[in-house]
């Protein structure tokens, strides 16, 4: 139940949020949180932009998350965002639901799981649309390796 309340606290917290950002939460899967920008509604080419001022926003909020069996403890956000090119639909019968499948998606997920902890990892596609507005300070970080799947 403890686990539960400090989830509850959190994507309280993270849905309250998002709503000031032109974002989509698609879904939660245990402690992961999904956002997409420019789906289900394009938005031209603010998607890149949208997702990193929600993620600056979350990993700042995160820091007053109270953990109820720890309230001395902090929870400290991974964040990953890639920018590319996906399949969406609502798919399923009894439980419809809007997913988002490509390596577009695996790629996030990566960047998310190769990031350090209260940091926002970004792809090179991500960093090259960002370059574009000049208003993030963006720190290079090297070569780091990454799994990369094909279907063919």
């Amino acid at each position: 139940m403890q686990v539960v309340e400090m989830l509850n606290n959190l994507y309280v917290c993270f849905d309250s949020r998002i709503e000031s950002y032109d974002v989509y939460k698609v879904e939660t899967i245990g402690d992961a949180y999904m956002v997409v920008s420019g789906l289900p509604e394009r938005n031209g080419t603010k998607h890149a932009d949208e997702i990193a001022k929600m993620s600056l926003d979350l990993v700042a909020a995160v820091r007053q998350v109270v953990i109820p069996h720890m309230p001395t403890g902090r929870l400290q956000l991974r964040a990953g965002i890639h920018t590319g090119p996906c399949v969406a639909g609502v798919v399923g019968y009894k439980m419809p639901r809007y997913c988002l499948f490509g390596d577009t998606v695996n790629t996030a997920s990566r960047m998310e799981s190769t990031s350090l902890p209260q940091k926002i990892h970004i792809s090179s596609a991500t960093y090259n649309a960002l370059l574009t507005d000049d208003a993030y300070k963006i720190e290079l970080r090297g070569e780091i390796d990454v799994k990369v799947t094909a279907f063919l």
